[in-house]
């Protein structure tokens, strides 16, 4: 139940960043055209990177450049969170997503 958990959670957060990073593509956009553009290609270009360098089945990767994409990726998501002016969110995020990758690394979680 314990390892499920996590990589479950370790999931949904994956998804949430992928949310985020819709959501500040549309609240940063000057013109619907743009906002739907960022809102579409910010998370479709992240899910092509986690895929390729993060995911656990990733194939063109490293250890090392698999932590650097998740910690890009999720720093980037909650960076994105404090600049649409949700700093507690932002930092919780991060937090919550530094705490799972803890313990499924420490605990040697992998599916």
């Amino acid at each position: 139940m314990w390892k499920w958990g996590n990589l479950l959670l370790a999931f949904l957060v994956e998804l949430v960043a992928l949310g985020i990073f819709a959501y500040w593509g549309w609240r940063t956009g000057s013109t619907t055209l743009v906002r739907w553009l960022l809102a579409v290609a910010l998370p479709l270009a992240t899910a092509i990177v986690w895929g390729l360098f993060a995911a656990p089945t990733a194939t063109h990767t490293t250890p090392a450049l698999g932590w650097t994409v998740k910690v890009l990726v999720f720093g980037l998501a909650g960076a994105a969170l404090w600049s649409l002016g949700h700093p507690r969110l932002g930092v919780g995020f991060v937090v919550l997503v530094a705490a799972n990758l803890a313990i499924i690394h420490t605990q040697n979680l992998q599916p």
